[in-house]
């Protein structure tokens, strides 16, 4: 118990937590921009699982990442925008149809695998490349705090000021105005001139658009190679991170480090030879009790507030 004790209190689990909570704050962003649209957007997964796979094939047979980033961005911003067509244009619930593009995401890029790469497992056999790590100048000459901040992938640093792009965007543009407006409260937004729809969709196409580079991360930063369904569902923790931060920008950040430094316990408990299904299903139970606790933490709340009318 020493040595793992060690492990955790050392400036390389740190390093773990970022590097772990990157493909799990990336989603969290989108689906908590979708979420104050009241349009949830629970399709993280399969947009993650298509955005990851689409960068792999693209950057192996064009040799560019600035490509297979652009071609992994149009996928998952084209995902949310399916998810919108079906849900505003075609009436069809929202949660159903999420689940249907991640049924489909998960078939659809097994059989691409087998067709490109002749393996249902993995893209090992297709070289792909991957995002540089950055070592920050200054930062990295600090004792520990260099080790824990520094030499990250280049989408980490990303994924970090994303949460300054989610407040700005949310408290600073007239764009982030409509969208709070329309989640608190639609018929009063539209009765002002807003389109409903449209501020729903672009929530959604925002939220494709984080997703879609938190598979790209995972993918081209996290290891350098796709794998079937690779997303083991971050893209439904995300949602429960997103729901716990109040699908606010700090609370967005804090939990998703939270359920980063989760998955990275479950990962430095390997070597007390556990089970591996106790060490994977980890994460999954703390998903459940943190949102059972979300969920009599907000039932209260409602009490509390109808007790006060």
């Amino acid at each position: 118990m020493g040595p793992l004790l060690d492990s955790i209190l050392s400036p390389a689990f740190g390093f773990a937590i970022l590097r772990i909570m990157t493909p799990i704050l990336f989603p969290t962003i989108g689906v908590a921009i979708s979420s104050l649209a009241g349009s949830i957007n629970i399709a993280m997964e399969g947009t993650m699982l298509m955005s990851a796979f689409t960068g792999v094939i693209v950057s192996y047979f064009t040799k560019n990442i600035y490509l297979a980033l652009l071609a992994g961005i149009l996928v998952g911003v084209t995902m949310g925008f399916v998810l919108g067509y079906f849900h505003l244009k075609l009436k069809a619930d929202i949660i159903l149809s999420a689940i249907a593009l991640n049924m489909f995401a998960s078939g659809f890029t097994i059989f691409m695998l087998f067709l490109i790469a002749k393996d249902k497992g993995t893209s090992i056999s297709l070289r792909s490349l991957v995002f540089p790590d950055i070592h920050l100048p200054l930062i990295k000459e600090i004792p520990i705090i260099g080790e824990i901040l520094s030499g990250h992938n280049l989408l980490t640093y990303v994924a970090i000021l994303s949460i300054i792009f989610m407040y700005f965007l949310i408290y600073k543009t007239r764009l982030g105005l409509r969208i709070r407006a329309v989640g608190q409260n639609p018929d009063a937004a539209e009765s002002v001139g807003i389109d409903v729809k449209r501020i729903k969709l672009y929530s959604l196409l925002i939220s494709g658009f984080f997703g879609a580079l938190g598979g790209l991360y995972l993918s081209m930063g996290y290891v350098s190679w796709f794998g079937r369904d690779m997303t083991a569902g971050r893209g439904f923790i995300a949602v429960a991170a997103s729901n716990l931060g109040g699908h606010l920008p700090l609370g967005v950040f804090i939990s998703s480090l939270f359920f980063g430094l989760i998955n990275a316990i479950s990962i430095y408990l390997a070597p007390l030879r556990l089970p591996s299904e106790f060490t994977h299903l980890i994460p999954y139970v703390t998903t459940i009790i943190a949102l059972t606790f979300y969920s009599i933490r907000m039932t209260r709340k409602k009490k509390a507030y109808k007790g006060k009318i």
